[in-house]
């Protein structure tokens, strides 16, 4: 019980992120999280199993849910403080994606994304790599945000500026940014009408009733580099290690044999000095942790995390909260 306590009371002196506190409760209880220094937790959103995934065959047919089973999935589970989709990331699969994603987007409308003026489950989402074809990012970026998204996550992020046009891409004409007016289905998604959606949806930190955040991911020798000036940028309400990426395609190589090898030390070394950033700069620091180092991690100084869907994630989602003292 006492090791718990240390660990919960760890937890809330490590967490360094925004002190921007509402007197009004958002609408996407994750900025409300974030300014009062609490960990967040959030999941994968539910998907159909597509074939080689896990090493398993696809689904077949009869199994397969559509966008508003797997939605009314997302929203039963009531312990995700979020749920993230980050299938759009590639330039080239983007539509496709963007497809099954907006079907899916639907669905958690007619489950019951809002209530009582909050949203239940905000949906976060990655956007393709901005500084490959800025204008077309802008597209990627609105196309988004008009589903009813709540925050989008920047991958593979290199420089300051990068960071810096793409929250003007978030951002309405009328807010600095260069975001078209037209809003889609957003305002329907977020049970407003289209005024009061284009008051809300701007990007919190750069407006302390904006009802959008942002994600940066750093997952390269590059973006490593300049992640000093990325952590400094304004804006910015998590900023990432791209684990994953920073595993498979920065610290493991192949030698002279074939075989591949991990450079562990120097993955860890990497993760590290994100964190460094994020304390440096105050800005909170996000994690794709499982069960195993979800507690660790949050000893660490991250504070917000993302889980793969089904039984494994829903225990990392139960320790951290538990670890986290909620």
């Amino acid at each position: 019980m006492r090791l718990r306590w240390l660990l919960a009371a760890s937890v809330v002196s490590s967490f360094v992120g925004p002190e921007i506190v509402s007197a009004q409760p958002h609408m996407n209880p994750v900025i409300d999280l974030l300014a009062a220094k609490k960990p967040v937790f959030g999941l994968y959103a539910p998907a159909n199993r597509r074939a080689g995934r896990g090493g398993q065959p696809a689904l077949p047919p009869d199994s397969v849910k559509s966008g508003a089973q797997l939605a009314t999935d997302a929203v039963t589970y009531k312990t995700s403080d979020f749920v993230f989709d980050g299938s759009m990331e590639g330039f080239d699969t983007f539509d496709r994606a963007f497809t099954v994603f907006a079907d899916f987007a639907k669905g958690m409308q007619s489950a019951g994304l809002v209530n009582d003026k909050r949203i239940t489950h905000p949906m976060f989402v990655k956007t393709p790599l901005i500084a490959k074809d800025y204008d077309q990012a802008a597209k990627h970026i609105a196309a988004q945000l008009n589903l009813g998204v709540s925050a989008l996550m920047f991958v593979g992020v290199e420089s300051a500026d990068e960071v810096r046009r793409g929250l003007n891409m978030m951002r309405f004409k009328s807010k600095g940014g260069i975001r078209p007016d037209d809003v889609g289905d957003a305002p329907a998604r977020w049970g407003l009408t289209e005024k009061e959606y284009k008051d809300k949806a701007d990007v919190w930190l750069l407006n302390s009733k904006g009802e959008l955040v942002n994600w940066t991911v750093v997952e390269s020798k590059e973006g490593l580099a300049h992640v000093r000036e990325i952590a400094a940028v304004k804006g910015i309400g998590v900023l990432w290690p791209g684990a994953g990426t920073l595993r498979n395609d920065v610290f493991t190589t192949v030698d002279a044999s074939g075989k591949r090898v991990f450079d562990d030390k120097g993955w860890e070394a990497a993760i590290q000095q994100v964190l460094a950033a994020c304390k440096e700069f105050k800005v909170a620091c996000g994690y794709p942790a499982n069960a195993n180092d979800i507690e660790l991690r949050m000893q660490q100084g991250f504070s917000v995390f993302v889980m793969g869907w089904g039984e494994p994630g829903f225990k990392a989602v139960e320790i951290g909260r538990k670890a986290g003292g909620r």
